[in-house]
C-alpha cells in the first residue's frame, strides 16, 4: 500500500498509485508509526484545479502517422481517470505523478480563448483542421464549470475555422447548437470512444466516464443534430475488450456513426506499471495473457514509439484486430471516407488595435 493509499480514500480513480514522475530525484514511501489507529476514518482524495495562463495554445506536431498537424489542450490532467490513458506521462513534465496525481490534480487554461483569438490573427497562421481531445479529454466533469471548451468553440466557429473532436464525455451535448452549426459549414465532426459496451468493466477501466450506453445517446444526439460523428473502439485491450470489437461497431453504427477507427492498448512510460497493478487487482486471470500478447506485438517490449506501428502493433495477432476491424467496418458501412473539412471559409479574428482606442464612442 503506498503514501496516497494510507492517506486517503479512493472511490471513483482509476488507479491508487501515486509513484513520482520520472523526472523526480527523490521517492517519499509512508512508514506507519503505529499513532493512526486501523479504524481512524480516511478522508476522500479530492480534485484539485489550478489556473495555468497559457503563452500559446496551438501546439503542432510532425508525426507523419497522426491525421492532424496541431491540437490544442484546454485542461492538463483528465479526472475521467482512465488507467490507461496514453497522455498521463504528460504529467511528469509538471513535477506531478502520472498515477493519482493525473487525474486529481488538474490544471485549467482559461485565458485559452483569447490566446487562440490572438493566434488565428497572426498573419503567419495557415489554416488547417485543429483537434481536440487528442491528449485529454476536453469534456471531462470540470468543463461544466469552467466553460473552456465551450469558449475555444466559439472563437473557431466565429473564424470559420474547421475543428475535430474527441470525447468520452456527455457535456459535448451542451455544445450541439455550435457544433451543429459548423457540421452545416463543413467545419467539424466528433470521434466518441466507445472502450467496451460492459458497464462494469467500463466502471473499473474508466471510473469517472459515462456509461458505455450513454456514449451511445450521445453519439446518437450529435447524429440527429447532423454532426458527423466516428466511433472510436480505442484503445482495444488483449484478450479482455477485443471480443467486443464487431459489437462496439454495430452499436456505434446503430446510434448513427458514419464512419469508425480504431487503436490498441498503448502503455507508454508510467503507464504500463499502473495498467500491470490494474490487471493483479481486477483481471490476475487475464494480466499474464495481455501482456504477453502486447509484447508479441511490440517486439518483446510492452511498448514500442515507432511510427506507424505504435498505434496496433505488429505481427499476427494485430493483424487478425486489423483484418476484423476491416470485415466489420465494410459490412456495417462504415468504411467510407468522409469528405475533408473546409478550410477556404477561415476568417481571421480582427486583430486589437491600440490606434482604434483614439476614437471613442
Amino acid at each position: 500500500m503506498d503514501q496516497a493509499q494510507r492517506k486517503y480514500r479512493l472511490p471513483g480513480r482509476g488507479t491508487s498509485s501515486n509513484r513520482p514522475g520520472r523526472f523526480e530525484p527523490l521517492t517519499v514511501s509512508a512508514v506507519a508509526d503505529g499513532w493512526a489507529g486501523d479504524d481512524d476514518p480516511l478522508p476522500v482524495l479530492r480534485t484539485q484545479v489550478s489556473v495555468e495562463i497559457p503563452r500559446s495554445v496551438i501546439s503542432y506536431n510532425q508525426s507523419p502517422d497522426l491525421p492532424f498537424d496541431r491540437s490544442i489542450n484546454p485542461y492538463r490532467g483528465c479526472e475521467h481517470g482512465c488507467v490507461y490513458c496514453f497522455a498521463r506521462p504528460s504529467h511528469a513534465y509538471l513535477g506531478l505523478s502520472p498515477g493519482l496525481d493525473f487525474e486529481t490534480r488538474l490544471i485549467a487554461r482559461p485565458e485559452a480563448p483569447e490566446v487562440l483569438k490572438r493566434e488565428l490573427a497572426a498573419k503567419k497562421y495557415q489554416v488547417a483542421p485543429i483537434a481536440i481531445g487528442t491528449n485529454t479529454d476536453p469534456y471531462q466533469p470540470i468543463e461544466k464549470e469552467h466553460r473552456i471548451m465551450r469558449a475555444l468553440l466559439e472563437v473557431l466557429s466565429d473564424a470559420n475555422h474547421p475543428v475535430a473532436i474527441v470525447t468520452k464525455g456527455s457535456l459535448i451535448e451542451r455544445d450541439i447548437d455550435i457544433l451543429s452549426d459548423m457540421a452545416a459549414r463543413g467545419l467539424c465532426r466528433v470521434g466518441v470512444s466507445v472502450t467496451t459496451l460492459d458497464a462494469t468493466l467500463s466502471r473499473l477501466m474508466e471510473p469517472r466516464v459515462p456509461a458505455p450506453k450513454r456514449r451511445l445517446q450521445v453519439i446518437e444526439r450529435l447524429a440527429e443534430a447532423g454532426i458527423p460523428v466516428r466511433v472510436m473502439a480505442s484503445p482495444m485491450v488483449p484478450a479482455l475488450t477485443d471480443p467486443e470489437l464487431e459489437a462496439i461497431l454495430e452499436a456505434g453504427r446503430d446510434a448513427g456513426a458514419v464512419a469508425a477507427s480504431w487503436i490498441m492498448l498503448r502503455l507508454p512510460r508510467e503507464v504500463s506499471p499502473l495498467m500491470q497493478e490494474w490487471l493483479a487487482v481486477h483481471y490476475p486471470d487475464r494480466a499474464g495473457r495481455i501482456m504477453a500478447r502486447l509484447r508479441e506485438m511490440h517486439g518483446g517490449k510492452e511498448y514500442d514509439a515507432n511510427w506507424h506501428t505504435r498505434m496496433r502493433g505488429e505481427g499476427p495477432y494485430a493483424e487478425m484486430i486489423g483484418q476484423r476491424f476491416k470485415l466489420a467496418v465494410k459490412r456495417l458501412g462504415l468504411d467510407t471516407l468522409l469528405p475533408p473539412m473546409r478550410c477556404d471559409l477561415f476568417r481571421p479574428p480582427k486583430r486589437a488595435s491600440a490606434q482604434l482606442d483614439l476614437f471613442g464612442d
